[in-house]
């Protein structure tokens, strides 16, 4: 069984559990309009997840330090210039009158 088609199924499993729930909700509150709006809810997961199963997924992309990519970071220090007309936070425009 592939990654996809575990995940599918464990969000079907999940749907189903919420839809014993709707149910459970449905014999306590009746036919109130939440209640049929959380049951219009589970249909359309139903119909998403039925089109999700067709569909071919994208194949996973990963980017970042740790999958191949190297980021050098320098050990000398910054220039001061490129803190020059900066504001420390808290502290506000020193030296500006």
């Amino acid at each position: 069984m592939t990654s996809t088609t575990t995940e599918l199924a464990d969000f079907q499993r999940v749907l189903g559990q919420l839809r014993s729930s709707a149910n459970a909700l449905r014999a306590r509150y009746g036919d109130d309009p939440a209640v049929r709006r959380i049951q219009n809810d589970l249909e359309r997961l139903d119909i998403d997840a039925a089109e999700l199963a067709a569909v071919v997924p994208a194949p996973r992309r990963e980017t970042g330090v740790g999958q191949g990519e190297v980021v050098m970071v320098p050990d000398t220090p910054y220039d001061p210039s490129l803190w020059e007309d900066a504001d420390d936070e808290g502290i506000g425009g020193q030296g500006r009158s």
